[in-house]
């Protein structure tokens, strides 16, 4: 990571940080937090408890490129359950809609389509509730119909690693958590045939603050390198991404929510520019929703 892009990450972090505690004192009585849906683009620790099952829907938004129109969008239906303690698994289907136009490198492209499906499997090895922090690993295989950029149609196979770590700084009212992201991709295209594998890596932080029983306000920020080739061959990009993210709990059964992440700081290593939008957009939208039973 350059000087620059480390020391804008720690300021976003930080903001972030010193942005959320600002929020407890005008809370009157916290609920137990719990991490596993929490935040929008970073993941936590917590699993769920044996026997739950939800539905899980979400709707991701990517936004602008340099030149032209440029909106992708991928809408989710996920199947969740737990069936051994600290164990989750989740089954998803996706939807994907691209709206490109005039976009330098990419043909235009107007359609939604049946985008792939993937399964995550998730397990926590140390809980929060009897240790200083919530550490878990997951990975979660996934296969695709077009290519998450430019649209165009492919067979995609891929791996999304994850290692997450959270901790509460204020007992059951201010909650930070870490990501550390591998994410592997091999592709072929459906037009030429040809074959071409990519890998993405990176981190993501992310800090809430309870300010009423079930409504949590806070921020993240990710950084994010992409590559070619799945070992993390050949730099192609990175971007440093930063955002606010809002958590509703409507009952004991539902939830939403709301993350929003812009691109402030990046470059892509073929093209000159303060920013990548080869490789990646410059903002980003999410909201996930979510009935128990």
């Amino acid at each position: 990571m350059s000087a620059s892009l480390a020391t804008v990450g720690r300021n976003a972090f930080a903001v972030c940080f010193l942005l959320a505690p600002a929020f407890v004192p005008v809370m009157a009585r916290a609920q137990a937090i719990e991490t596993e849906h929490l935040f929008g683009f970073t993941i936590g620790s917590d699993v769920g408890n044996v026997g739950e099952r939800e539905f899980e829907g979400s709707v991701t938004g990517r936004f602008a490129k340099r030149t032209g129109t440029y909106g992708a969008g991928s809408g989710t239906m996920s199947a969740e359950f737990v069936p051994l303690a600290n164990l989750r698994t989740e089954f998803t289907a996706a939807f994907n809609a691209y709206d490109i136009a005039g976009v330098s490198g990419l043909a235009d492209q107007h359609y939604g389509a049946v985008g792939g499906f993937s399964a995550d499997i998730r397990y926590r090895l140390l809980d929060r509730a009897s240790a200083p922090i919530g550490f878990a690993i997951g990975a979660e295989p996934h296969w695709s119909r077009t290519d998450d950029v430019s649209g165009e149609p492919v067979s995609e196979y891929g791996v999304d690693f994850v290692a997450s770590a959270d901790w509460e700084i204020v007992r059951d009212r201010v909650v930070a958590a870490v990501n550390l992201l591998y994410q592997p991709d091999t592709a072929r295209s459906r037009t030429t045939g040809l074959w071409s594998q990519q890998s993405t890596a990176g981190v993501a932080l992310g800090v809430m603050a309870q300010i009423h029983p079930g409504i949590f306000v806070g921020g993240e920020a990710r950084y994010l390198r992409q590559y070619e080739g799945i070992g993390l061959n050949t730099l192609a990009g990175q971007g440093l991404f930063a955002g606010p993210t809002l958590y509703v709990k409507f009952s004991e059964t539902a939830w939403m929510t709301l993350a929003w992440s812009a691109q402030i700081a990046g470059h892509a290593a073929a093209t000159p520019g303060s920013l990548d939008l080869i490789n990646f957009e410059r903002r980003q939208a999410r909201l996930l929703v979510d009935i128990n039973f």
